[in-house]
């Protein structure tokens, strides 16, 4: 499977609740915190969750 970067760009303050529990799951807490994980339909459906929160890149 292909890895990804994904970094959280946006803050959590004020965000709705499972807004916030998608981001913990991912390991994102502050900003500009990031994880490199293996992109799979789970990891898919939680960066397109927060994809106005994220950004997401290629990792090697």
């Amino acid at each position: 499977m292909a890895k990804v970067k994904i970094t959280l760009k946006k803050s959590l303050i004020g965000r709705k609740k499972n807004h916030i529990l998608t981001a913990n799951s991912l390991g994102l807490k502050k900003i500009n915190d990031f994880k490199i994980v293996e992109k799979d339909v789970a990891i898919e459906g939680k960066i397109s969750l927060i994809s106005h929160l994220i950004s997401v890149e290629d990792a090697e």
